[in-house]
């Protein structure tokens, strides 16, 4: 899955020309992290801090700002005030940003044990509506981005961080409707999933995205969900143990003992694992004892290989979200290998994959989507989330081949508009969609008057 962008960044996050730091965060927004006060709110009876936020702050390391600049300030905002759990929070962001994972985490911990409630700067003093997201305490970029989907939106979003070993907070801050943005990929994850799901018994408000559904995306689960679908294909896929791969290593059993009737190329990957870490293909049995020999993970998945390539020999991947079950594209990545990901796409330096991606959106509902509506529609109500997202491709027979569907992938609008033009209008697209599904779910009457999104270029 490809969550952890931004903790591998871009490279370096730093662009020739850096804009001054007074002019990425919003005035209202560089006097909060200038001063930072403790700004914690009793709402509904539930003590909320207010935070920079995630989509903020990426913001700020995407556009090449200084994240030692940054930190430095709020240090010094958690020494004058240890009580500042906002400001730890965020800091916790930016040392993941940075790569310092573990620090990060010890930071998020140290925060959630003060304030389990977050209220990120708005952008409206008037929200029309209070979405309360429920959140698992986990690395930076693996819950639901939905910070970044609600960029230019009136609705005002706190984030609950639930866990088994923190007591919920009494009573839950008044709210029109929650979401969860817990992911479902891991074991780990899924005791955060099953938390929520035991506390949403007989929750007061409309609820977005059920943990009963998310457990399904996970991969294992996802074929057996969607192997069927006309016109989608689907890799198989088995989840097992490290010894069951020593065997085939050492040469004790074959690869279809691990899965049925598949031969080799196979591509494998350790349970839990965004990014790329540790993805393979493996084409023989000693390909397997090398990869094990290389990486100590215990527990991973197994799929047979697919070749998506053109014709021309590139493979092409592309990031479609279903926003109230209507597919948006978010991106189309094209390389000349087929482990692709955004980043190592290489679109950036190359006019002519930006102007593939370009048509790919800008005739997405006349081409690609017609070609897979049946497929979408059907893979849509089989999901049945309000909110998700999967990377796929077209094979060379013209059928739709999903690789993974996922409630929290991430989408963005931070690329440059000089190099990319066309990707904020369609993200407006998509944020937009959004801000209507959720209002529409919450039972408000007319959607196209009712959401005002605005976005800046």
């Amino acid at each position: 899955m490809c969550r952890a962008w931004a903790l591998q960044g871009r490279s370096s996050f730093a662009p020739a020309n850096r804009a001054p730091m007074n002019k990425i965060f919003e005035p209202a927004l560089w006097s909060a992290w200038v001063k930072r006060p403790v700004e914690a709110k009793t709402i509904g009876g539930a003590e909320v801090q207010r935070r920079i936020g995630v989509a903020a702050l990426t913001r700020a390391a995407f556009t090449g700002q200084d994240l030692t600049q940054i930190a430095t300030g709020l240090l010094v905002a958690t020494a004058q005030d240890p009580s500042n759990a906002g400001a730890l929070m965020d800091l916790s962001a930016v040392e993941q940003l940075k790569g310092n994972q573990e620090l990060g985490r010890r930071l998020q911990s140290a925060a959630l044990k003060q304030c389990q409630l977050y209220r990120t700067n708005p952008t409206t003093t008037q929200p029309r509506l209070r979405l309360l997201a429920l959140a698992a305490p986990i690395d930076l970029g693996g819950n639901t981005p939905v910070d970044f989907l609600l960029t230019g939106s009136d609705i005002c979003l706190t984030t609950l961080y639930v866990s088994p070993d923190l007591p919920m907070p009494t009573p839950i801050p008044e709210h029109d409707l929650a979401i969860v943005v817990a992911p479902g990929d891991s074991d780990t994850s899924r005791q955060f999933l099953d938390e929520i799901e035991r506390q949403l018994t007989n929750w007061p408000r409309p609820v977005l995205n059920r943990p009963d559904r998310i457990v399904n995306l996970e991969r294992d689960q996802l074929y057996d969900m969607l192997c069927d679908v006309p016109g989608l294909v689907v890799p198989r896929m088995a989840r097992c143990q490290r010894r069951s791969l020593v065997a085939v290593g050492d040469g004790k059993a074959g690869i279809s003992d691990v899965l049925d009737d598949v031969a080799f190329p196979v591509v494998v990957r350790p349970v839990g694992s965004h990014a790329g870490r540790n993805l393979e293909k493996l084409t023989c049995q000693q390909d397997v004892s090398t990869y094990l020999s290389q990486c100590d993970d215990q527990e991973f998945f197994v799929s047979d290989f697919v070749d998506y390539s053109s014709e021309d020999g590139a493979f092409r991947k592309c990031r479609i979200v279903f926003v109230g079950g209507v597919p948006f594209a978010c991106h189309l990545a094209i390389a000349d290998q087929w482990k692709v990901w955004y980043l190592n796409a290489d679109m950036e330096r190359d006019c002519a994959k930006r102007a593939a991606e370009e048509r790919f959106m800008a005739r997405f509902d006349d081409e690609f989507r017609k070609r897979h509506d049946a497929a979408f529609a059907e893979l849509a109500r089989r999901v049945d989330l309000d909110y998700f997202g999967i990377d796929c491709a077209e094979n060379r027979d013209g059928q739709l081949v999903v690789f993974e569907a996922d409630n929290a992938l991430i989408v963005h609008d931070m690329d440059s508009h000089e190099v990319f033009p066309y990707k904020k209008p369609q993200m407006r697209k998509v944020f937009s969609a959004f801000a209507k599904m959720v209002f529409s779910r919450n039972g408000a009457r007319s959607m196209d008057r009712s959401v005002r999104v605005t976005h800046n270029l």
